[in-house]
């Protein structure tokens, strides 16, 4: 599993363009956390924790947990944020808190290992269909890739979805039968058409020869 963030995050206590503007002068964001079954709440974190999130190999999809003074901690996920357009950085953001149990769709990056054993015909090459797939299950459930064995890979049998192993209470949500991996074969460019055999070359600038005249009569009175 990936590395497990925890974000500490204070209330709100009040609203306005005047308090983010001293949130966000202190190096704090304003913060919106829902879902869950609960009501949402307005909180303040530390931009650099959240920024530390988006910059991880997972991104905007880390599941992670925010600890809420006087409210406990809670398993969210990016739901949406803002951006300043001038200065690049993160100025809000949107939570999504999940209910003990919850089920969420997440995208899986795939990790391709091994190599075909079986000797495989010229211009063959593994063709990596997808990079990555759909899953359901909880968010702390949720692996940081999922490896796709291509060792025994021939032109004859490919990879699907189907064939992919994943952890109890994870689902694929991409449809079975989609191909994965597979062997194919890559064509060298064809060649230029071949003069046929017996023609004459033609030259470049000199006309095709005249066709001999008739010889005259030598005669003379």
């Amino acid at each position: 599993m990936a590395e497990k963030f925890v974000v500490k995050a204070q209330k709100k206590e009040h609203g306005g363009k005047g308090v983010n503007r001293r949130l966000r002068a202190e190096g704090r964001i304003p913060v919106v956390v829902y879902g869950g079954g609960t009501e949402s709440v307005a909180v303040s974190a530390q931009l650099s924790d959240l920024a530390a999130i988006i910059r991880s190999d997972t991104g905007v999809n880390t599941v992670f947990s925010i600890d809420i003074e006087g409210d406990g901690i809670h398993d969210v996920i990016f739901q949406d944020r803002q951006v300043d357009p001038i200065k690049g950085r993160l100025i809000h953001a949107d939570l999504r808190r999940f209910a003990k149990g919850e089920k969420i769709e997440m995208t899986v990056p795939l990790h391709f290992i091994g190599e075909p054993e079986s000797e495989l015909p010229e211009g063959a090459v593994v063709s990596h269909a997808m990079r990555e797939v759909k899953v359901l299950c909880e968010p702390t459930k949720t692996p940081e890739f999922i490896e796709v064995d291509v060792v025994g890979l021939t032109p004859e049998h490919a990879v699907h979805v189907s064939d992919l192993k994943v952890g109890d209470g994870i689902e694929v949500v991409d449809a079975p039968e989609t191909v994965v991996a597979s062997i194919v074969i890559v064509k060298e460019a064809e060649l230029e058409p071949q003069i046929e055999e017996g023609a004459e070359p033609e030259v470049v600038g000199e006309t095709p020869a005249e066709s001999e005249a008739p010889a005259s009569e030598e005669g003379g009175e």
